[in-house]
This record gives C-alpha cells, sequence and structure tokens, in this order.
C-alpha cells in the first residue's frame, strides 16, 4: 500500500482536523477558537501538522508540538497526537509519520523528542520506533475547574 507523507500549511489544516475530530473526539468538532489558535501556531511555526494520505483519503495524521526548555535551554519537540485509521494500521502509515517529524526536528535542530503513549498498543508501537520510557519519569495532571468571566460592574 502506498502512501505519501505531507506537512500542512495553515489554510490546508480542514481535512487533518476533520480526520483528528472523527478519530479521537468522536466526531465532536473542535471549538472555533481552537481551530483559529491552531492555525495561527502553524502559522508561527509552533505547531506542525504531518498528513498521510492513501490515494485522495487521509490515512493517518500527526501534531507536533515545539516548546523551549528552560533547564536545557533547547527547544524540544512533542507528539501530541498521532491517529492512523484503523483500516491503514499494521502497513507503516505511524512509522511513515513519525519519521517525518523526526527529520523534520533534525532540520529544525531539534534533538529530543517525546510522546505520552496511552495503553499497551501504543507503548509497544513507540517502542518499536526506537522511543524509550523515561526512568524516574511518571506523567501527572491535575484537572483545574475554569474560572466563571469576572461580573462587570455598570458605571450608573
Amino acid at each position: 500500500m502506498s502512501f505519501g507523507i505531507h506537512r500542512a500549511k495553515p489554510k490546508e489544516l480542514n481535512p487533518a482536523l476533520r480526520f483528528l475530530e472523527d478519530g479521537l473526539r468522536g466526531g465532536r468538532p473542535l471549538p472555533g477558537g481552537l481551530v483559529e489558535r491552531i492555525r495561527r501556531d502553524v502559522a508561527a511555526g509552533d505547531l506542525e501538522i504531518f498528513v498521510a494520505f492513501s490515494g485522495r483519503d487521509v490515512a493517518g495524521v500527526l501534531t507536533l508540538a515545539y516548546r523551549p526548555s528552560l533547564a536545557s535551554g533547547k527547544v524540544f519537540a512533542s507528539v501530541e497526537d498521532l491517529y492512523v485509521r484503523s483500516s491503514e494500521r499494521g502497513v507503516g502509515v505511524g512509522g511513515a509519520l513519525l519519521m517525518a517529524a523526526e527529520g523534520r526536528c533534525r532540520e529544525r535542530g531539534v534533538s529530543y523528542l517525546e510522546v505520552q503513549a496511552d495503553g499497551q498498543e501504543a507503548q509497544r508501537f513507540y517502542a518499536s520506533e526506537g522511543f524509550v520510557g523515561a526512568s524516574g519519569i511518571r506523567v501527572m495532571f491535575r484537572s483545574l475547574p475554569l474560572a466563571p468571566a469576572p461580573h462587570r460592574r455598570r458605571s450608573p
């Protein structure tokens, strides 16, 4: 099976975003404000979206975010999302997307690429692509309640 990888420009994001909405969000659309932020981040080079095509159809999408690390004094990259259509799994789409992302990191002088792998299948996949678990590091999180908008008093 043949497929091609393309790094999407801000005006080319719709097919990739629809694909991720269907695959990762059960068809729920992304909020409009988030879509605009994604477009701005792609335009600024802080986020890159790689799309794998099988013919004219999207077969997989990888989103790659770049962030500065104050501790190292360098920029690192993080695979934020990697989703491959179930019918396209096992034929190299995910590996090709990762290879494209790694190549782009090298072009940008980024030598550290991380990913959070959810579940055994994802962990096996990333391990097969050369990723290793970090000893002593555990991802921890805290959900924060959204504060209501401040109430403004009207002048009399």
